[in-house]
């Protein structure tokens, strides 16, 4: 329910007000969250690095990396697998299997929402897959959360492009 409030407020945040004035303010705070509240400041380069982050923990072929990248809670709907993955030890029963094909991703085409201690990093990516040799394109979403140390996948959903 967050989730959903959190992107009809991303919406609300293109919609102009009345006189002129800008509705940006609106997407600053989280559903629920009060006015004033501190939120962790971050621009589109660093969700793009938060990409970055993950990409270099699959590569690192440590799941437990992968794994710690997730906060808590997490939902993971993975490409290879038709299981929700919400638990730190499904997440990684997952990387465990998919590192094992030595994936290494690279954004394809992208889409990133900011808003206050959250954003949403959506689009496509292609996976070269090593083990055995293969090209996987698929299309993902990512919701990264502020814990109030570091950002974490809240969320990440990632599914394969239809033929």
């Amino acid at each position: 329910m967050v989730l959903v409030g959190w992107l009809l407020v991303g919406w609300l945040a293109l919609v102009p007000l009345p006189g002129g004035l800008s509705s940006a303010a609106a997407f600053a705070i989280e559903p629920g969250q009060a006015a004033g509240a501190v939120c962790a400041p971050i621009q589109q380069r660093e969700v793009e690095a938060l990409f970055e982050r993950w990409n270099q923990a699959l590569a690192s072929g440590q799941p437990e990396t992968v794994t710690a990248l997730y906060g808590e809670g997490a939902l993971l709907l993975p490409t290879l697998s038709a299981d929700s993955r919400t638990s730190p030890e499904a997440i990684n029963a997952y990387f465990r299997q998919f590192l094992a094909r030595s994936p290494q991703g690279e954004v394809t085409s992208r889409q990133i929402l900011l808003g206050c201690n959250q954003a949403i990093d959506a689009g496509t990516y292609r996976f070269s897959l090593h083990n055995p040799d293969a090209v996987v394109e698929a299309r993902y979403t990512f919701v990264y959360g502020f814990d109030g140390a570091n950002w974490r996948i809240l969320h990440h959903h990632s599914s394969l492009v239809p033929s």
